[in-house]
């Protein structure tokens, strides 16, 4: 009978960690301060053991003998050792274990993440370990909320600021399609619907209601586009967003109800059509294409002056600056520079636009001038990958090791679910939530901007239809929408996938009109104008709840996480903090399934109390147990006999 019982259903381990004596779970990554004894079981036949630890930044080798215990081996390291005086690490690790038949190394296996022991000469994969410098005040005030990302442009319009020249301003969110259908047309970006940030202001009780603590503003800054990443200046809001003022107001109004403002943080490449490159001349400034005598020509790096220069992407409209000159960083970082004026006006902190493209030291000062004027600023940045042991550019990044990033958006988290929730995919899902959660440091950890959309993927609940539109013209993608039993069961899977991004580790963060049941492929499909009035008021109540349950459940601040089982039909893990325990079941499959406990809990979303209680077909069910509880979950009795 298909189901688990939740004492041997957990992944096989060997290996067992704990930091100053707390166990630490699947966690790899420690605090500076922190000792960690590392246990591991071996054979009976083991005469000895030892661990081989490299350092990934200095290249040292280091090997500790483990010494035999009651049951297996085990090595106490303060990290500290390892760090010789530096103030992070990343290290890569093995066991080798000695025995009466030969020599043996431990490997975790990639298809169920067990671990095993293998001969001495098979390539077996290595074990990663972060030392982290903890920062002194983390962004608690993030924790347990709520996210919310707004494409300014596209979400509600107050109507009261006029367009720019060459715009062409919409008012009808029914000719969205229309406007898109030539690829070429829509790479000019200069179609606007007239969002603003008035118009934020007057639905934020709206937000409120869905238990939203915090706005992620895509770029607000003066720009030629509507997307606004072609940054013309960075010390002035756009005038059709109501400019600066109407930032004030969204800040205040906002902090009536508990909700914090993030800006979008472009740093790497500012517009061609900006007070500093001014490639049209629209500026009065000496721009960097005008004149090489221009302050901001060392901002650029040109190969044919004045047309071939580096940009982001190849895209010319994006010249890439070069954020490691002195100028530029007085600019952003001095004492009346761009982080410091709009933290002062009293946002909460960045998302870091391609933070891939930045350096560690650029990183760094950004961190520390958003902390000197917010001790708890958070940094968030796009990172698309393990934000870990990311290399990019040929350089390994230090994001998460302290004085950088406090966290990243959780891209890989996203894709596992889409390919769990579309075609069973559990292996994937597995080595994903272990990998990213036992990689990141806790605070990281709780801090992660948890996505399922964002203006650069899919809509979520086109993304979890079952037809997948390849290659096709614009043309098609403006017109596409799924059939109403698509639909449906795009909307059955993202019941389950809005359970998972709310209940795990992290800060969900909801794509404006996700809630609202919008459709649309990728850029510029999924940045439609906000369906006011005709929301799918079934969905927007699904978010509703969770927001709720957000609010009233603190174990979603800081609760450890553990995966207890996961297969191509049913998905269970556990958060746990101080007594209080949360086992979340999700199941995928067609079947009913019954989640039976050894002690009284309560399922939070229906707030039903009892022992047993059925998990139906593609649905779910969030348990409160006692934290010595045990449980098994397996198909209904008489279930499978019946099909």
């Amino acid at each position: 009978m298909a189901g688990f019982l939740r004492r041997s259903a957990t992944t096989r381990l060997l290996e067992f960690k704990y930091a100053n004596g707390r166990f630490a779970g699947i966690r790899s990554a420690f605090e500076v301060t922190d000792t960690v004894e590392f246990r591991i079981l071996v054979p009976d036949s083991t005469v000895g053991a030892e661990m081989i630890l490299i350092s990934d930044d200095t290249g040292e080798r280091f090997r500790f003998s483990l010494t035999e215990q009651a049951r297996g081996y085990s090595v106490s390291i303060p990290m500290a050792r390892l760090l010789a005086g530096a103030k992070s690490g990343l290290f890569f690790y093995k066991y080798r274990v000695y025995t009466a038949f030969g020599t043996f190394d431990m490997m975790r296996r990639a298809h169920d993440f067990s671990e095993c022991y293998v001969g001495a000469d098979t390539k077996a994969g290595d074990f990663q370990l972060l030392v982290y410098e903890k920062r002194a005040c983390p962004p608690e005030w993030l924790y347990g909320g709520v996210i919310y990302q707004i494409f300014p442009d596209r979400f509600f319009s107050a109507g009261n600021h006029p367009s720019k020249e060459g715009t062409v301003l919409c008012r009808d969110r029914e000719t969205f399609p229309s406007h898109f259908k030539n690829q070429a047309e829509n790479e000019k970006n200069n179609v606007f619907f007239g969002g603003d940030l008035e118009g934020i202001v007057q639905k934020l009780d709206y937000l409120a209601s869905l238990g939203v603590t915090c706005l992620y503003l895509n770029p607000i800054f003066e720009a030629a586009s509507n997307h606004r990443y072609d940054t013309a200046d960075y010390l002035r809001v756009d005038s059709m967003l109501g400019g600066d003022t109407a930032l004030r107001s969204l800040i205040r109004e906002a902090k009536k109800r508990g909700i914090a403002v993030l800006l979008d943080g472009v740093f790497n490449h500012t517009g061609s059509d900006s007070i500093y490159f001014n490639a049209k001349g629209t500026y009065d400034s000496v721009g960097a294409a005008q004149s090489k005598d221009s302050p901001y020509y060392p901002w650029y790096t040109f190969s044919q002056y004045p047309d071939r220069y580096d940009c982001w992407w190849g895209v010319p409209t994006l010249p890439r600056v070069n954020s490691d000159i002195s100028s530029y960083r007085a600019f952003l970082f001095g004492e009346n520079g761009v982080i410091r004026r709009y933290m002062r006006e009293g946002i909460a902190g960045f998302r870091i636009d391609v933070a891939d493209e930045l350096s560690d030291d650029f990183l760094t000062e950004l961190a520390r001038t958003a902390a000197e004027e917010k001790v708890d600023a958070v940094l968030i940045g796009e990172v698309w990958e393990d934000a870990t042991d990311k290399i990019a550019y040929g350089v390994r990044k230090k994001y998460l090791r302290g004085g950088e990033l406090d966290s990243v958006m959780n891209y890989p988290v996203r894709r596992a679910i889409l390919e769990y929730l579309t075609g069973g995919a559990y292996m994937l899902l597995r080595s994903t939530l272990l990998t990213i959660y036992g990689h990141y440091p806790p605070e990281a950890a709780n801090a992660l901007m948890n996505i399922l959309g964002t203006h650069d993927t899919e809509r979520i609940l086109t993304a979890l239809g079952d037809e997948r539109i390849e290659a096709c013209s614009y043309s098609e993608l403006a017109e596409h929408r799924m059939t109403p039993a698509e639909r449906d069961r795009a909307k059955a899977r993202l019941r389950l996938a809005v359970c998972i991004q709310m209940t795990l580790p992290g800060v969900p963060c909801i794509y404006y009109g996700d809630e609202a049941g919008m459709e649309g492929y990728v850029d510029p499909f999924c940045r439609g104008p906000f369906p006011w009035g005709e929301e799918d008021k079934e969905i927007t109540a699904l978010y509703r709840n969770f927001g709720k349950l957000r609010r009233r459940e603190k174990i979603f601040r800081c609760g450890d996480f553990a995966l207890i089982y996961v297969d191509a039909e049913i998905l269970c893990y556990e958060r746990d903090w101080e007594k209080e325990k949360l086992s979340i079941v999700v199941n995928r499959s067609d079947e009913l399934y019954e989640f039976r406990c050894d002690a009284p809990a309560s399922e939070l979303m229906t707030q039903t109390d009892g022992e047993t209680f059925a998990v139906a077909p593609m649905s779910f069910a969030i348990l409160k147990l006692p934290a010595d509880a045990d449980y098994s979950v397996f198909m209904k009795p008489g279930e499978e006999e019946e099909k």
